[in-house]
């Protein structure tokens, strides 16, 4: 690899982020017209060099002059990345920014990048991040609080607008009443992560598409039935991407959407979502799954590489499962395996709308997807409105979108007067089934459609591009049948709590996690799960909630 590529290393010396101050960076360096964290205004010319003077929405950022941007790179283990990606290339020759990576292993992706960030050598862009993951980072000052500057990011401004995302975006406020990483936005609001399902048996045998977690159990009898040697329902992500879509169903919250664990309690107040009585009937209702031999349990210990499923594609393709957790491009996976067993032509695999349950037709809305942080060095950057500039242009613009996606166009794609794109022939994209067996594969080859960025801002039209009819039928399905619950209520903390917060909540979900799955293997009787909730009261439970309900009442009122 050349220079541009680089492995984190923890320098002896640590540059204190602790004792960082934003305000005091902010008086060096922020925009004209910005605030400086203080109600006052500076002048931005000194920060920037490399800015275009006429930057817009719906323009190509180019800067003025060359420049370099350090940034963190997650790694898929089947993904490699490499300085020759033709990535690497466009985006410098478009932009005139030239990308520095430090690389982090996908195995330890999270670690990896808190430790950066705490010793204070975290590069200046952190993507592939998700809403709640910048909380523990805002106190030590190690962060841009970014809502100071997006008045200089006009992509971004106008599609928060025309999808109508400004509520949600209030609801990344921290105590201070600024947030501090920016999310992707996607037009549509359907769940990444749900179902994944062989249609043809569940219509032939488990009598149709279940609408609720009640038919998908009375579907899985009638399969097991057929099919005595299977336990069709899988996960393959060690239980959080099944309990995190399942959850909903029941006006919970766990698994990856487990967050502070905080839900809405009806009054306006907020409770701990794992002692409540949907939580407990969610947890029920898995443990009947796995005692009647419907759910695998190997799937819900294995751990997940990041490829998307392991050996579950393989119990798929044998008829061993039936369902399973997985995204659109787990669909495919899918697909795939079962060509090499069933045969191309004898099955349907489709991806469903999450069952509904006692707490209605709802599902988790899906508006946002992963953005990024800025660590608070950059504000003292020259280049500092050219970084916002480039940022605002990779993330928001629609061509910036569809560049990262497929490469360039008329080379590696082509674009109808219809907008339809297609792939040259001699390009595939094997992680979407598209173009199998071309010798030349936009992702691995190229860079392109890579997970650090391809994933992140999508319009409908962009995200239906490249996956499959039977997905968009998954996206109508979900936008008819189905209403994204209300976004949790905010309750910001303040440094002070975040310490308490942290000492608190860190033992309390590991009990949460550890018995959550004892119970749903039968390793614990739900006859004890009074006992479990008498352990997270002595770890601090009611202080817990306390603290959380303070922190939303202060926030109510500072908002209203």
């Amino acid at each position: 690899m050349s220079d541009v590529f680089r492995r984190p290393q923890m320098r002896a010396t640590r540059r204190g982020v602790l004792g960082y101050s934003i305000a005091a960076s902010s008086a060096l360096a922020l925009a004209a017209c910005s605030d400086d964290g203080n109600g006052g205004e500076v002048d931005l010319e000194a920060q920037s060099k490399g800015a275009m003077e006429d930057y817009t929405a719906d323009s190509q950022f180019t800067a003025t002059e060359p420049f370099t941007l350090s940034l963190l790179w997650t790694e898929w283990p089947d993904l490699p990345i490499t300085d020759t990606w033709q990535f690497f290339t466009e985006i410098e020759n478009r932009t005139k920014v030239k990308l520095e990576i430090t690389t982090i292993p996908f195995s330890d992706a999270t670690e990896k990048r808190s430790l950066l960030i705490s010793a204070g050598d975290a590069p200046t862009v952190i993507p592939l991040v998700y809403t709640g993951e910048e909380n523990s980072f805002v106190s030590s000052g190690a962060l841009l609080p970014i809502s100071d500057y997006v008045e200089h990011m006009p992509h971004f401004q106008k599609y928060v607008e025309e999808w109508d995302l400004g509520g949600m975006i209030d609801n990344l406020k921290q105590a201070d009443g600024k947030y501090y990483m920016l999310p992707g936005l996607q037009e549509v609001s359907v769940p990444v992560f749900t179902l994944i399902i062989r249609k043809d048996v569940f219509e032939t045998v488990g009598g149709g598409i279940p609408q609720t977690w009640d038919e998908m159990r009375e579907a899985l009898v009638k399969i097991k039935a057929e099919y005595p040697d299977s336990m069709p329902l899988a996960d393959g992500f060690e239980a959080w991407s099944l309990l995190n879509y399942a959850s909903h169903a029941w006006g919970a919250r766990a698994g990856w959407g487990f967050g502070d664990g905080m839900v809405d309690d009806g009054s306006g107040k907020l409770e701990y979502t794992a002692v409540t009585e949907g939580y407990k009937q969610m947890v029920e209702y898995f443990r009947g799954l796995v005692a009647d031999g419907l759910l695998d349990t190997e799937s819900l210990t294995a751990a997940n590489d990041g490829s998307g499923g392991g050996s579950v594609a393989e119990k798929f393709a044998n008829e061993l499962v039936f369902a399973a957790s997985g995204s659109s491009g787990t669909a495919i996976e899918f697909a795939q395996a079962l060509n090499a067993t069933v045969g191309e032509g004898n099955y349907e695999v489709l991806q469903i709308a999450p069952p509904g349950g006692p707490a209605g037709m709802v599902c988790e809305p899906r508006n946002f997807w992963n953005g990024f942080m800025l660590n608070a060095e950059v504000a003292e950057s020259e280049h500092f409105l050219a970084t916002l500039q480039f940022l605002d242009w990779i993330y928001y613009n629609p061509e910036a979108r569809e560049l990262l996606r497929w490469g360039i166009l008329d080379q590696t794609y082509t674009k109808d007067a219809s907008g339809k794109i297609t792939l040259k022939p001699e390009y595939s994209l094997n992680a979407y089934n598209i173009n199998p067996g071309a010798p030349t594969d936009i992702q691995e080859d190229l860079g392109w459609s890579n997970s650090v960025f391809a994933d992140s801002t999508e319009s409908r039209a962009l995200k239906e591009s490249y996956n499959t009819p039977t997905f968009v039928e998954y996206i109508d399905s979900v936008l008819s049948s189905r209403t994204p619950r209300d976004p949790y209520p905010p309750a910001p903390l303040n440094e002070m709590e975040l310490e308490q917060a942290s000492l608190l909540a860190t033992p309390l979900k590991d009990t949460v996690d550890t018995n959550t799955l004892r119970f749903i293997m039968g390793e614990r009787d739900i006859a004890e799960w009074d006992d479990y909730v008498a352990e997270l009261e002595a770890q601090g439970l009611q202080q817990y909630v306390d603290l959380i309900n303070t922190a939303r009442t202060r926030f109510e009122e500072e908002n209203s």
